[in-house]
């Protein structure tokens, strides 16, 4: 008469008849103001009144005993309770859930009324994993479902490898739930939980990824060599699954190819590649680590390059590597192996190292590293020209006999025209110039003038006037 909604009259109806234990008329009373969800792949439980009726289903613990007065019905609960916390899944639920009719009721009202995550949820919380698992699978839930309903759960309370287990009675190959296995392992990457990521790659046999996280694990943190000597334990495992994941290409590749959909793919020359880095990034390992031990080391960065990350740190690790020996010539064969490897720009690198060497007023290391580079065999006419001319933006902190030296150990005479010219040393210039062949040296000279006249050298500009 009131025009009131009379949903709210039915349920409190409803509540009432299963509180007096009057399953049926609940059923009924409840059928009027109930709703299944719009999508029951919805994240959350479903509405507040079908969880009302879950959890007080859940709460009574009397079970229907149909006999009349059975006083063994609290023993028999007590024998179900007691079944039902046993270790084996299939009696747990045929124990608490089959024979129990406050729980078969629980499931009506989640399978009419209840969202996918609430059915699992349910399963899960009366160690009922594998029916969750089932559910999961023939609903076709999407992976959130899983995450959030029998993932987290599963890894918060411990029962991971019974999960893994579970997931591989079902289906040995793991090929169905490879989407929920890529997903939980997105999410634990998003969470930083590196060692259950890592636990789950392994289970997955996905070896190129679990390599990947073992990278992390041996670059993360570190502050230093010796702290990366310390954690070399990881370079030997990114090798093992390497290695794995060969062996396993090369045996599907004999027979039928398998669908390992899920597991991430590489080709072998990749993965050969990958292992050639770790053994080099060993080497720099146990280098720089036995540099740093002994006192030698003299650089710190902020970040701690290795050869696992872009080109440019790859670069870096080249100039760590040689300039944190003894000397140039210690390091500079694994420097050298590494710019070869990865096919880095080495005059680029070489230049580094040389403004480096005079920043630390080492001059005779920057004659050693260009015999180094000369010995290389790979080393281009005017690399070595090229490296001198690099350093010689720092001239004005270079004593004047080392910069002396040092454009004297250049190739060419246009080189080092140039390089005396950039150190304001015009005489010098001049006196290089005069030895060119004649039209060349005329052209040389009248510039040297030129420049004379512009920085107001009257002594050079009159030799070069007299010459010319």
């Amino acid at each position: 008469k009131s025009g009131l909604d009379p949903g709210g009259a039915w349920h409190a109806w409803g509540m009432a008849c299963l509180k007096a234990g009057n399953l049926n008329s609940a059923r009924e009373k409840f059928n009027r103001c109930l709703k299944p969800p719009m999508d029951l792949n919805q994240l959350n439980h479903g509405s507040r009144l079908v969880q009302d009726v879950i959890q007080h289903l859940e709460s009574t613990v009397k079970p229907i005993v149909i006999a009349d007065d059975d006083y063994f019905a609290t023993l028999k609960e007590l024998e179900a309770t007691l079944r039902t916390r046993s270790l084996s899944l299939e009696v747990m639920c045929e124990g608490k859930i089959q024979h129990n009719s406050y729980y078969q009721e629980c499931l009506f009202y989640l399978h009419s009324y209840g969202t996918n995550l609430a059915i699992i949820s349910f399963y899960m919380r009366h160690d009922c994993m594998r029916e969750a698992l089932l559910h999961l699978l023939n609903k076709e839930s999407p992976s959130e479902v899983f995450i959030e309903g029998i993932f987290i759960p599963s890894y918060e309370s411990g029962k991971l490898h019974m999960l893994e287990n579970l997931l591989e009675t079902i289906d040995p190959g793991l090929e169905s739930w490879g989407v929920y296995l890529i997903a939980a392992c997105k999410y634990l990457q998003r969470k930083n939980y590196y060692h259950i990521l890592y636990e789950l790659q392994q289970f997955m046999k996905d070896h190129v990824r679990a390599a990947m996280t073992c990278i992390r694990f041996f670059t993360h943190g570190a502050k230093s060599y010796t702290e990366l000597g310390g954690k070399q334990t990881w370079l030997l495992k990114i090798k093992d699954h390497l290695k794995v994941y060969l062996q396993e290409v090369s045996r599907s590749s004999g027979r039928k190819k398998m669908a390992f959909t899920f597991r991430k793919k590489m080709s072998a020359t990749d993965v050969s590649r990958h292992i050639n880095t770790v053994d080099l990034q060993m080497e720099v390992t146990k280098f720089l680590h036995q540099c740093e031990s002994s006192g030698a080391s003299q650089i710190t960065g902020s970040s701690l390059p290795t050869l696992f990350g872009n080109n440019n740190m790859k670069m870096d690790v080249a100039c760590k590597v040689m300039l944190e020996g003894k000397n140039i010539e210690e390091g500079f064969g694994i420097a050298f192996r590494v710019l070869q490897d990865f096919q880095l720009e080495a005059t680029e690198v070489y230049s580094k190292v040389a403004k480096q060497l005079v920043k630390q007023q080492k001059y005779s290391e920057i004659r050693q590293l260009l015999k180094c580079v000369n010995e290389s065999g790979v080393a281009a006419k005017n690399d070595g020209d090229n490296i001198i001319l690099n350093c010689l933006h720092e001239f004005k902190n270079i004593p004047a006999e080392d910069l002396d030296n040092l454009i004297q150990d250049m190739d060419s005479d246009e080189n080092k025209i140039q390089a005396y010219v950039m150190c304001n040393k015009l005489r010098s210039a001049y006196l290089v110039s005069v030895r060119q062949e004649k039209t060349r040296a005329v052209q040389l000279v009248q510039h040297v003038r030129q420049l004379a006249e512009n920085s107001g050298d009257d002594v050079v500009k009159a030799i070069c006037a007299q010459w010319l």
